[in-house]
């Protein structure tokens, strides 16, 4: 049985490797070169590295990538992704090519506003809990002002906060609902700095409100924290084209074409099953750009699910129709995203995403984020309403694949030409590959 280690975090990262391999891998030498072979060779950058998060053993790869050709607005971007996927950028791609030639990808900052909430419990008299509150908002924005200063003088700050009696839900629950306006940071500190201050002005006041009971009078903050759902932080991105033009070629009619693909957005639409799926592969463009330009893409992907659901059940984040001959698909989500402060000043990488976007401010990236979702998702739908979704990903899978088997370069370049007209799938592939071995030998 193993032990639990104590004062882990105070060894050095050689230590914590030492403690790790002789534990769980029983001294395997290869296991501390596979860690260290990832370490970067540039002291300094690794400390960057090391310092992001805690017990640091090594540094964990994932491609970047780039979708050039992207009309957003009239003005042409090439869009960083950093993802681990065979076929996402080659659909992003693919898709920001097709658009670029029917006027591009127009997009629409809807909304900006960012929440917050103090969580407390208060059981007494309802009208009393409404008076202290109309007395002490004012305080409780001037007891912030310290914090919001510099927010304030770049156009951001505190927007609102309202009393909120949730006691339907659960008994003596209470919230101060905060609204904010960050500007160009996704300013998850500065709120809940804001939220914790509300908190204690909120509770220290109260015990001197004189029309409250002893009783009363002791308010119980439960928790201060923001909220990553953020339903009024939102972004619209758009396509639409006359129909005779979405269709190129003759293996199927433009007409066709449209009705299957906006069947098949009604269907994402009442079908859960078949929304999740759907939506995921939006995330697939989303979260590439959003872990690219040094965004949290756990709290976008929460708040664009969650989203997802609001009316009740979980549906499609995109929209499409066709009206008077015309063919328009669009999505609007939530994104609370930054382009100051976090990562965004500290990873090499991520500096360099933002400059390739043009140095963007917060609602700038919201849009071309925005856009590579619904870029992602045009690509695959307009796969499976004609080829099939199987066909271009496995195509892109077969190098993984033949990098499984250990495959040479020049079998690697034999085996890209023999699929070439062939179906791919991981046992025809291995079936080859062995076909190949044994002939060869």
């Amino acid at each position: 049985m193993i032990a639990p280690i104590v004062g882990f975090s105070k060894l050095s990262k050689n230590k914590k490797i030492e403690w790790l391999v002789n534990t769980y891998f029983h001294s395997d030498e290869a296991v501390i070169n596979t860690l260290k072979k990832y370490w970067n060779s540039d002291e300094k950058l690794q400390k960057l590295h090391d310092e992001f998060i805690e017990n640091t053993i090594s540094n964990f790869y994932l491609p970047l990538g780039i979708a050039p050709n992207f009309l957003i607005n009239d003005q042409l971007y090439v869009i960083p992704m950093a993802i681990e996927e065979s076929s996402v950028v080659a659909a992003a791609s693919k898709a920001a090519k097709f658009w670029l030639d029917r006027g591009g990808f127009k997009a629409t900052v809807l909304s900006t506003e960012k929440v917050g909430q103090v969580h407390f419990m208060y059981f007494g008299s309802t009208e009393k809990l409404h008076n202290y509150f109309n007395s002490i908002k004012s305080a409780l924005f001037a007891s912030t002002k310290h914090i919001t200063q510099n927010m304030d003088k770049r156009g951001g700050g505190i927007t609102d906060i309202i009393l909120r009696d949730k006691t339907q839900e659960l008994d003596g629950y209470f919230q101060l609902h905060c609204t904010f306006e960050t500007v160009d940071s996704m300013g998850a500190n500065f709120i809940n700095s804001c939220l914790e201050q509300f908190a204690k002005t909120f509770e220290d006041g109260a015990k001197s409100f004189e029309a409250f009971s002893e009783k009363e009078k002791n308010i119980q903050i439960v928790m201060s924290i923001l909220s990553n759902y953020v339903p009024n932080c939102l972004v619209k991105a758009e396509v639409s084209c006359p129909v005779n033009s979405l269709v190129k070629s003759d293996s199927i009619d433009a007409e066709e074409f449209a009705n299957k693909f906006v069947r098949a957005i009604q269907i994402a639409k009442i079908e859960p099953y078949r929304a999740v799926t759907h939506n995921k592969g939006i995330m697939n463009g989303i979260d590439a750009v959003v872990l690219a330009t040094g965004n949290d893409f756990r709290a976008v992907e929460a708040g664009i699910h969650a989203y997802a659901a609001k009316d009740g059940r979980y549906s499609s984040l995109t929209h499409a129709e066709v009206k008077d001959g015309i063919f328009k698909f669009w999505i609007e989500i939530p994104l609370s995203l930054g382009t100051v402060g976090g990562l965004t000043s500290l990873h090499p990488l991520v500096k360099l995403a933002l400059e390739m976007l043009g140095k963007p401010n917060a609602k700038e990236l919201m849009q071309v984020v925005a856009v590579a979702g619904l870029a992602q998702n045009f690509a695959a739908i307009r796969s499976l309403v004609t080829t099939g979704i199987q066909k271009g990903h496995m195509k892109m899978h077969l190098v993984n694949i033949l990098n499984q088997l250990e495959a040479t370069e020049v079998e690697k370049k034999h085996f890209i030409n023999f699929f070439k007209d062939k179906t791919v799938t991981h046992s025809a592939v291995v079936n080859a590959f062995n076909a190949h071995k044994t002939a060869q030998a």
